[in-house]
């Protein structure tokens, strides 16, 4: 059963099970599509309310944009999962001889690089995501701005997560050219940090 198709409650149990997957990255993925959600969200409550008729092409632009964040960032969830299960496996392999040692190497890389390119996915939705978001803070109905905050905390929450997944994995890709695609890592957990920081300080400010 796919962990997007659990209750919260089933997929909290297996979360806090003594099952090594899911984790971090699973999580950090919900975290970040509950971000796109309370976008959408705002969207929705401003979209047809005549009072904020000016937003409102604004709003149904940020409001796709942010859905198909959402789409990614859903399949992430279980992506993040799959991908932890394959590095599992592929340690599993026989190594009794040359041979199957080779490709038990090549199943470890494999698999590795592709725990690594999941939650830099996941890094780049965050992007994405916190960049609609910011377009709408007081742009778009002021009863919900509260919930443009909430969205960019767990946008902050989503990508600093998946950041430390990809540090994680890094070390076990032994191709340098291959380590390099995940190069921007760094600067992009600064860059959704200080876009968050201002999207929850303009809006708290709004609140006051």
């Amino acid at each position: 059963m796919k962990l997007v198709d659990m209750t919260i409650k089933n997929y909290l149990d297996v979360l806090g099970s003594d099952a090594p997957a899911p984790g971090g990255g699973s999580v950090s993925a919900l975290s970040a599509a509950q971000g796109a959600a309370l976008t959408a969200m705002v969207c929705d409550l401003t979209i047809p309310k005549e009072k904020y008729a000016q937003h409102r092409e604004l709003c149904e632009e940020v409001k796709g944009a942010s859905l198909k964040v959402y789409e990614k960032l859903v399949e992430g969830i279980d992506k993040d999962t799959e991908a932890f299960n394959k590095v599992s496996a592929a340690f599993k392999l026989p190594k009794e001889n040359d041979q199957q040692k080779a490709e038990r190497s090549r199943a470890i890389q494999e698999a590795t690089v592709t725990a690594t390119e999941v939650p830099y996915e996941t890094m780049e939705l965050c992007m994405k995501g916190l960049a609609e978001t910011a377009r709408i803070v007081g742009k778009s109905n002021p009863n919900a701005s509260s919930d443009l905050g909430v969205a960019a905390l767990n946008y902050a929450a989503g990508i600093r997560g998946a950041y430390l997944n990809v540090m994680i994995n890094l070390p076990g890709i032994k191709d340098q050219a291959v380590k390099e695609r995940f190069g921007k890592a760094e600067d992009m957990v600064r860059e959704a940090e200080k876009l968050a920081e201002e999207i929850y300080g303009e809006v708290l400010s709004s609140l006051l």
